[in-house]
């Protein structure tokens, strides 16, 4: 069974990819893939929406003759990451105790 991927946890998984290790899009694409059943061309535009709104850079290095894209997150970025990671906190806990019927510990 497959639980539906909302737009704020996608965003969470790629900002903490490339909080990692400020990587490139299609390390990026398999890295999230490893987790979460979503295809590859959904998450360009997502990358493209995450830097247009300030959240990562990007920067070009040349990599085998081929330029490649590589992308960071920013300041603002590690900000709206602290922030999701703290949700998830809560979120899971709150699952937790209905899905399993305990407390987090």
């Amino acid at each position: 069974m497959n639980f539906n991927t909302g737009t704020a946890l996608l965003d969470a998984v790629v900002l903490s990819v490339v909080a990692q290790e400020g990587t490139y899009g299609y390390k990026i694409t398999q890295e999230v893939r490893a987790v979460m059943d979503i295809s590859e061309s959904t998450l360009y535009p997502v990358l493209r929406r995450l830097q247009k709104d300030g959240l990562l850079e990007t920067y070009d290095m040349e990599f085998q003759g081929r330029n490649r894209r590589y992308y960071k997150i920013t300041s603002n970025g590690m900000i709206v990451l602290d922030n999701y990671r703290k949700e998830w906190i809560d979120y899971r806990s709150s699952l937790d105790k209905i899905l399993l019927g305990r407390t987090q510990e």
